[in-house]
């Protein structure tokens, strides 16, 4: 697959290249929106790294200009004092963002979510009646098994279970004590902190940046709940 990477920064494009080689992805750089609008026209790509700040045409109109003629998914670049454009970057069309300075890793595993999600159907799938699907997440009923972007990843019996009323449940809010009185099969009493660590460690192992999650958000005096992905 083809990746655009677009920044005014060159030893940023290079350095991003050099992460996303390693993978086995081309790299087509740009170094405007401008450019970028015209390299997708004669290239084809399957992903666009698009920093916000840069001459001639900035990363907010190169978006709003491709979203004219594509949906391919698109990771914008900000700094920290573009909270802004950034929140409008993702009303007009960006699939998702990342924070300079980033963790290269980080912007890797992001391209790898988003491309998975675009070549194929999204949202929750029932592949049969004890394997679930939501995003990157894979959980077998029957084998008690979980896979994150088809690795495997050991979830404690507790863990699973958890993870597997959420994905149960896509979208619905649980409060600790209703998570509690489901998983332990007891009657809840001051579990808001074991739930929480349990919870913390399930976001370590499933998120691409557990700080800041995709899957298990917190809905604040309420509970928790799963995104659909």
């Amino acid at each position: 697959m083809t990746i655009l990477v677009c920044d005014d920064d060159k030893e940023i494009v290079e350095a991003i290249s050099i992460y996303l080689k390693q993978e086995g992805y081309q790299v087509v750089p740009a170094y405007n929106g401008k450019e970028a609008l015209e390299l997708m026209k004669t290239e084809e790509i399957h992903l666009i790294i698009l920093d916000i700040m840069m001459p001639e045409l900035d990363g907010i109109h190169a978006l709003l200009k491709l979203r004219e003629t594509s949906s391919i998914p698109v990771i914008l670049l900000s700094a920290k004092s573009e909270d802004v454009d950034k929140i409008l970057g993702l009303n007009v069309g960006a699939d998702d963002y990342v924070t300079k300075p980033f963790n290269p890793l980080e912007l890797v595993a992001r391209v790898k979510s988003q491309l998975r999600r675009y070549t194929k159907l999204g949202g929750m799938e029932i592949a049969d009646n004890n394997v679930l699907v939501n995003g990157a997440i894979t959980l077998d009923r029957d084998q008690k098994q979980v896979t994150v972007e088809g690795e495997p990843v050991k979830l404690t019996p507790t863990e699973f279970k958890i993870l597997q009323l959420f994905m149960e449940n896509i979208g619905t809010v649980f409060s600790s004590a209703q998570i509690y009185e489901r998983i332990w099969e007891e009657d809840a009493y001051a579990t808001d902190n074991i739930v929480s660590v349990h919870i913390r460690r399930i976001r370590e192992k499933i998120e691409i940046n557990p700080k800041n999650p995709d899957y298990i958000k917190v809905m604040w005096g309420v509970g928790y709940r799963m995104e659909k992905k």
